[in-house]
């Protein structure tokens, strides 16, 4: 199976979601969108496959979001690329691409969805929380 995240190593979230991808025995291809970000196309397409408005896909804390003032309802999903295209950290993550599907993996175990094989075993979050392995 290929499997694909857009990755923040900086973010706790997409460092478990990475980890509970590899606990499966499988190795992704890793997109650290801040250094390589997706092509408006590319964001276009992730959203639709996600069924998700663009609006959905983007992160608010710790970006400029507010300062930018995009959640501004008339803002045009156009306005909503330039900004984004101008500060990849407006994207939400972690985003992971399957033959399944594509998800934006908040929590972390939503992952757990789009992967053929199951952990191999239980899974410690970097918080201590446990996600129980599940019995194929």
């Amino acid at each position: 199976m290929s499997v694909t995240i857009y990755h923040n190593p900086k973010c706790g979230t997409s460092r478990n979601t990475l980890a509970m991808i590899r606990a499966t025995g499988t190795e992704p291809s890793i997109i650290e969108y801040l250094k390589t970000p997706p092509s408006r196309a590319e964001l276009v397409d992730l959203a639709a496959r996600m069924k998700l408005p663009l609006r959905d896909i983007m992160r608010r804390k710790g970006t400029p979001f507010d300062e930018l003032g995009l959640d501004n309802p008339d803002l045009t999903d156009d306005a909503l690329l330039d900004a984004i295209n101008a500060h990849p950290i407006l994207i939400n993550r972690p985003i992971v691409v399957t033959d399944k599907g594509v998800r934006l993996c908040r929590p972390s175990e939503l992952v757990l969805d789009l992967l053929d094989a199951p952990l191999t075993g239980d899974f410690t979050k970097e918080d201590g929380e446990r996600v129980a392995a599940t019995k194929a």
